[in-house]
């Protein structure tokens, strides 16, 4: 388990840390070892229109809402980001998410390029966000991860290749890309990219009170 997620010596700010992708390159699969390994990321619990599915918990995959409920929060600037995606509507709440980065603990979004948009146009958030775009290797790999996941009807695969091209032209707006032709060595790239922008300077909270002090400056 990844244990370098707080500075030892001085506080640090948390940060947002976003991954996107069409549907079937991975990201829901590389977010749930990212949370496995990693003991100071924590998952956005987003609120949703779409209906709870078997296995799914409420509070804990999504807060689901109806419709009347969610235009409600949208209209109260209750969601950091909001979007709607094969007809039913998505949204982050704003509070638990700031609530975490002040205690210096990294949320995970698993949103498309919409949501990260919001996000990085946020006045207050932006400078929080890291992006990562999951690529498939290929569009004959993207169908055939869609059909083996036998829990979609064909014309929902359909719908998701048609909708993948449009999605992937979205890339140059992320800060990172990954291929994910092998699922552990893209686990372990992604890992490696929280890591680094952990070390950041700007995020480093009490790094300049530290300097000094070693330096023995009052």
């Amino acid at each position: 388990m990844n244990k370098q997620n707080a500075a030892p010596y001085f506080g640090r700010r948390g940060l947002i840390f976003v991954l996107s992708s069409p549907s079937g390159a991975g990201k829901t699969t590389i977010s749930r070892e990212l949370l496995r390994l990693d003991e100071n990321l924590v998952m956005s619990v987003s609120t949703t229109t779409r209906p709870m599915r078997a296995g799914e918990t409420e509070g804990a995959d999504y807060n689901f809402v109806d419709e009347a409920h969610f235009e409600r929060m949208t209209e109260d600037g209750a969601f950091l980001e909001h979007a709607q995606v094969f007809g039913y509507h998505y949204g982050t709440p704003r509070a638990p998410v700031e609530a975490a980065l002040q205690a210096g603990t990294d949320v995970l979004f698993d949103i498309d390029w919409q949501g990260t948009q919001q996000l990085a146009t946020d006045e207050k958030m932006g400078a929080d966000l890291v992006s990562v775009f999951i690529l498939p290797p290929s569009t004959k790999e993207l169908e055939s991860r869609l059909n083996s996941r036998a829990r979609d009807p064909e014309e929902v695969v359909r719908e998701r290749m048609a909708k993948a091209s449009g999605e992937m032209s979205h890339f140059p707006e992320y800060t990172y890309i990954i291929v994910n032709d092998d699922i552990d060595q893209s686990v372990d790239r992604v890992q490696a990219i929280l890591d680094a922008e952990r070390l950041r300077m700007s995020r480093q909270v009490g790094l300049h009170e530290f300097v000094q002090g070693l330096r023995g400056v009052d």
